[in-house]
């Protein structure tokens, strides 16, 4: 690898470096400032990967230096940076390794980004393998806690297997098209009335893959369980930074699938409707915070899967603008949840939220808000990515996956209303649950603020993104 794509992959190269140099220091040194330490890592790839243009546009033919690559390493490293200031107290009660965890999240953001690079088969195999393995890990970091470890050997058990699906994936694309690189192995799959049959296969397989990893029906089962024993901070960091990164992969996969995705109509049209209508049964009778987020979650993947069927510029956008509102939300109900974490459990239960708007009107008031931009209401930013999906539909000729989106959203208002309404119940004590620190408040004030502006001025993001479209 030459010097000037070294420089390319600069910030990437500071997430890693930074990641190994915070685990070897912290044997010899430990302490939880390991964790702000990793805040100013993640905020420096995140300018560097801003502010300064990459040598070469594409490194080793396996990931893109361009605009859109660098988009998405900033997005994953704020999000690194925001877990990071969620995580500080949470790791001093819990009593965490505070170098360990930060090296592990940094880890995670670093293959994050690879995947969001991805311009080959074997870099999207890396990149998606590089930040799973280390979720094995964070979600089962609790080790005193019968619950995470749990949910991290459910994990370990279903990623093992998407991977073995994936890598078979992988093989039987190449043996049909005799390349990696994206443009290249899809135009080797195309023959006289459509896909090869080898290729079809190793994409039913890639297919089975992304669904566990993004918890599409019937591949989500793992995740209600997983978001339940996984750590607060954890948890919001697979549910939004592990999933926008897979769909952010995916739209220039699919962009270099090109007419062939024809072949594969059926099977996405499939996967998002099942997603959006199973996903809504399951998260109404749910009374657990967290295990509804996670049914709520396949609801949401199923929204993002249309944006791929219908394919083009316009649905992309749409997509890309769903994830970042998906995102923000999502980590601002999670950094909630853990604000609340107690020494010995975290509160998930409905139960446990009752009367917390009298007694902390802040951050209940940021978990609604939270809750209604999921719901879709206007004018947080929710709104506006569904009706972003839904019209890319339309126009698409899908309106019958976009009835499915309108009832589901609907059917959504009972099940993000319920843990708003018991919010603001009659009062009670509430001297069990902590009453939350300035970082944490900080991460919480900025998802708050995001979700208000671009609710109502979206236009400078959705110009950002059309300008980053592969």
């Amino acid at each position: 690898m030459s010097a000037l794509e070294l420089q390319s992959l600069l910030p990437l190269i500071i997430l890693a470096l930074g990641a190994t140099g915070v685990l070897m220091l912290g044997a010899w040194y430990p302490s939880k400032n390991w964790i702000l330490g990793g805040v100013f890592i993640t905020l420096l790839a995140a300018f560097s990967a801003g502010l300064i243009d990459p040598a070469v546009p594409e490194v080793a033919n396996l990931y893109s230096a361009g605009s859109y690559a660098r988009f998405f390493v900033v997005l994953w490293s704020i999000l690194g940076a925001l877990t990071l200031l969620l995580s500080l107290r949470y790791t001093e009660i819990h009593d965490l390794p505070g170098s360990e965890y930060t090296a592990l999240v940094l880890f995670a953001i670093c293959g994050m980004g690879l995947l969001s690079s991805a311009t080959s088969l074997i870099g999207l195999f890396l990149g998606l393998e590089a930040f799973t393995l280390v979720f094995y890990i964070l979600i089962a970091f609790k080790r005193d806690d019968s619950y995470s470890a749990e949910a991290g050997l459910k994990y370990l058990v279903m990623g093992a297997v998407a991977t073995g699906f994936l890598a078979f994936g992988i093989s039987l694309i190449y043996a049909a098209s005799g390349s990696f690189h994206l443009p290249e192995a899809f135009a080797g799959l195309q023959q006289a009335g459509g896909m090869r049959a080898l290729g079809l296969a190793g994409w039913a397989l890639m297919l089975v893959a992304i669904g566990f990893k993004v918890s599409l029906v019937p591949f989500h089962l793992w995740t209600p369980d997983v978001y339940q024993g996984a750590p607060a901070p954890v948890s919001g960091l697979l549910a939004t930074g592990s999933k926008g990164a897979v769909f952010a992969s995916l739209v220039p996969l699919f962009t270099a699938l090109g007419p062939l995705k024809a072949d594969l109509e059926v099977i996405l049209w499939a996967l998002a409707a099942l997603s959006m209508l199973a996903g809504t049964f399951a998260a109404l009778p749910q009374r657990n915070l967290k295990r509804m987020l996670a049914y709520s979650s396949v609801v949401h993947m199923g929204y993002l899967m249309i944006g791929l069927l219908v394919g083009g510029p316009e649905a992309h956008r749409a997509l890309l603008f769903y994830v970042i509102a998906y995102v923000i939300a999502t980590l601002g109900a999670f950094g909630v949840l853990t604000s609340f974490s107690r020494v010995d459990d975290e509160p998930q239960e409905y139960g446990d939220f009752r009367g917390l708007g009298y007694l902390h009107p802040r951050r209940s008031s940021v978990l609604s808000a939270c809750l209604l931009s999921l719901a879709g209401i206007p004018p947080l930013v929710g709104f506006f990515a569904k009706f972003g999906i839904i019209t890319a539909a339309l126009k698409g000729g899908y309106p019958g996956l976009a009835v499915i989106a309108i009832l589901a959203a609907l059917a959504s208002l009972y099940y993000y209303l319920s843990p708003i309404v018991v919010l603001f119940m009659q009062q009670r004590d509430a001297r069990e649950l902590r009453r939350g620190g300035g970082y944490e408040f900080i991460v919480l004030a900025l998802c708050f603020a995001a979700i208000l502006l671009f609710g109502i001025y979206p236009t400078p993001l959705l110009e950002v993104l059309t300008g980053i479209l592969p």
